[in-house]
């Protein structure tokens, strides 16, 4: 396997880190849409389970694993400028400081919970995707994609919710947006599967990579080894 970054993968992987930032501050509001209770993360969250799922299958495990330590590093970074931003003194005639706060003065909780959510739910993703494509020789790309994608977002689910809101939200509330967000980020797979289908199609053609990880690693800390 080629170690070259190609274009398609670079362009994914800054998308990637686009959607996981952008999912962990929509994480602070919490929704209600028909009687439904979610975190506005769900807008953007499952697209990174979708790009996890095209670079898995186009380039591999291991190039899952380096975008997927990208994705932690710029959401940890981000983080960090934030609660620096928190820290500064407000300018006397700005207004909006209650509100700046409480998005940002949560993100640290919700930044532990989302990275070990995302960290374990990811490298799941990417692991059940990889070996049903050596053990179906590539075949039935779509039952790979729905099967990893609801391993790794109940995986994601179960973690980041007790982690992010005990304390904050009721128990039987809580327990039920864990069965709601996990079965919607499947459901959202499942909608846009024909769309998945399409590009991973395009991006192997135009690519030249559709890798089988047949004597991979699948240790999360083998980062160097792309």
């Amino acid at each position: 396997m080629q170690k070259t970054i190609t274009v398609p993968f670079m362009l994914l992987g800054i998308l990637f880190n686009v959607c996981l930032v952008a999912s962990n501050l929509l994480e602070s509001k919490v929704i209600q849409v028909w009687g439904v209770t979610a975190t506005a993360g769900l807008l953007v969250f499952p697209v990174s389970y979708i790009i996890n799922d095209c670079i898995a299958e186009v380039w591999g495990y291991k190039k899952a694993r380096l975008i997927i330590w990208s994705g932690f590093a710029s959401n940890f970074l981000v983080i960090g400028f934030s609660q620096l931003a928190v820290l500064l003194p407000a300018a006397p005639f700005w207004e909006g400081e209650e509100g700046f706060n409480f998005v940002f003065n949560m993100a640290p909780r919700i930044a532990v919970a989302s990275l070990i959510a995302f960290l374990a739910g990811s490298f799941l993703n990417a692991y059940v995707m990889s070996k049903m494509k050596v053990a179906s020789g590539g075949k039935h790309f779509s039952l790979r994609a729905i099967a990893s994608t609801l391993a790794g977002e109940s995986v994601d689910s179960l973690i980041f919710f007790p982690v992010a809101f005990i304390g904050l939200i009721p128990p039987e509330e809580l327990l039920l947006m864990i069965g709601t967000q996990a079965v919607l980020k499947s459901l959202y797979e499942v909608l846009i599967l024909p769309v998945t289908i399409r590009v991973v199609k395009h991006i192997k053609k135009i690519d030249g990579n559709d890798v089988y990880d047949m004597d991979t690693s699948y240790n999360p800390l083998r980062v160097r080894d792309i």
